[in-house]
């Protein structure tokens, strides 16, 4: 059974920084694009960053030059380095994965959501 498993939020004041970190463990074949999301209180989920197995970034408008997504392909991993927050920066932030699973014929791609970590930045 594959999961994903947030790691990192927390309190912060404004300005300060955080680090937040996904793991995918289980019966994983390989994974594509993986990525963070947020959902602030009476908001849709929103897109954070993204990040191609290849290395290739996206970052909504909001958080360029402030966040920098990274990931570790050997393990499984990514991470979302955050500066410069701002209160509108708190949420719950997700992780995201496009990952594969093999049966003994077949590949088979499925998007999986991590359960969230909470990030608060007071003003």
């Amino acid at each position: 059974q594959v999961q994903l498993v947030e790691s990192g939020g927390g309190l912060v004041q404004a300005g300060g920084s955080l680090r937040l970190s996904c793991a995918a463990s289980g019966s994983i074949f390989s994974i594509n694009d993986m990525g963070w999301y947020r959902q602030a209180p009476g908001k849709q989920r929103e897109l954070v960053a993204t990040i191609t197995r290849g290395g290739s970034t996206n970052y909504a408008d909001s958080v360029k030059g402030r966040f920098t997504i990274a990931r570790d392909n050997a393990k499984n991993a990514v991470s979302l380095q955050m500066n410069s927050l701002k209160p509108e920066d708190t949420a719950v932030y997700h992780c995201n994965a496009e990952i594969v699973t093999a049966t003994l014929d077949q590949l088979h791609e499925m998007d999986y959501w991590g359960k969230g970590t909470l990030v608060t930045v007071s003003s």
